[in-house]
């Protein structure tokens, strides 16, 4: 089949694209031209690249006639963010594309009461970026329902993978938190440290993504999870990093008020986003209807991301990796 992935330079594309390509199809990337793929392959020889500014050409109304001038029998959107982007594109391959994929979000939901979540059975999302992303998964599943173009979404956890800074224990992507960690010094924690945040590998995104498209009728109208097949809490996670270095977790808990006095906004807010959701996701739906296998546990994503950065000087630990 041919194939357009819309941003397909960036996390997923790095490792979906190759996929594709290995399974025969052709594959049309479409770019801002700003980016390249994270890890290089020999299978990006083979595929079309297509310049275009999304967000201006949606503003001059033709970036839908941008994608099907490349003749798609297929198109996998990974960088749509609000429903009218959604809807625009939609309206375009309407009666042209045979499949629409959708990337989502995990945080499509709100805070967890129940785990693990099975698709769309979470609480109602907050936050600008989550409520957008769980407006486009309900419109393109009344899309296909409706009998208007097959969709499917798919919603990963916290992509992880070589080349980019994995969310770390305390749910921030502080480069301290690693050092802390690798020194066997004291981490202040806030909560619990019962909180869970579910990463997943890059690649196991990717695959989901090319299951749902050899898997057409099994994933019409369907929205489906793409995580590591655990989650982990604060506590576990930072126990783990910390055996990476021959060391201990030291754990301090903190309250919030404290913990945000002792980093910046930013970082503060970011973990607070991450463990006051909690989430764990089920990926039962993934595996029964696509065949869904995971090939990383959550540390091991981690783990490779973190060796990644290391031994490219982007991050500074206190002692070497040993795990």
């Amino acid at each position: 089949m041919r194939i357009v992935v819309i941003g397909g330079s960036g996390h997923i594309g790095t490792f979906l694209v190759p996929r594709l390509v290995r399974a025969g199809h052709e594959v049309v990337n479409i770019t801002r031209g700003t980016s390249t793929p994270y890890t290089d392959s020999p299978e990006w020889s083979r595929v079309t690249h297509v310049q275009a500014d999304r967000e201006q050409q949606e503003a001059d109304g033709v970036f839908g006639e941008t994608v099907l001038a490349q003749h798609p029998e297929v198109v996998v959107d990974l960088i749509s963010f609000t429903l009218e982007s959604t809807q625009a594109l939609v309206a375009a391959l309407r009666g042209r594309v045979e499949h629409l994929l959708h990337c989502g979000t995990l945080w499509r939901y709100g805070p967890s009461d129940r785990s693990p979540i099975s698709e769309g059975e979470g609480t109602p999302p907050f936050g600008e970026y989550g409520i957008e992303k769980e407006r486009i998964a309900q419109f393109l599943k009344r899309e296909t329902a409706d009998g208007g173009l097959v969709t499917t979404s798919v919603h990963p956890g916290h992509i992880v993978g070589p080349g980019w800074t994995p969310v770390n224990p305390l749910g921030n992507v502080d480069p301290g938190v690693w050092r802390t960690l690798s020194a066997g010094d004291p981490l202040r924690v806030p909560g619990s440290g019962a909180e869970m945040m579910h990463h997943v590998h890059a690649d196991d995104v990717a695959q989901v993504f090319e299951l749902a498209v050899a898997h057409r009728e099994a994933a019409a109208g369907e929205d489906f999870h793409a995580v590591a097949p655990t989650a982990l809490t604060v506590r576990g996670y930072a126990g783990i990093v910390a055996g990476w270095f021959g060391t201990s977790a030291r754990l301090e808990p903190v309250t919030w008020e404290q913990f945000r006095e002792g980093t910046t906004a930013e970082h503060a807010e970011t973990s607070w986003g991450h463990l006051h959701r909690s989430h764990c996701l089920s990926i039962e739906k993934s595996r029964s209807l696509l065949g869904y296998r995971p090939g990383y546990q959550p540390e091991d994503a981690v783990l490779e991301a973190v060796r990644w950065l290391v031994e490219h000087d982007q991050l500074e630990v206190a002692a070497e990796l040993i795990g």
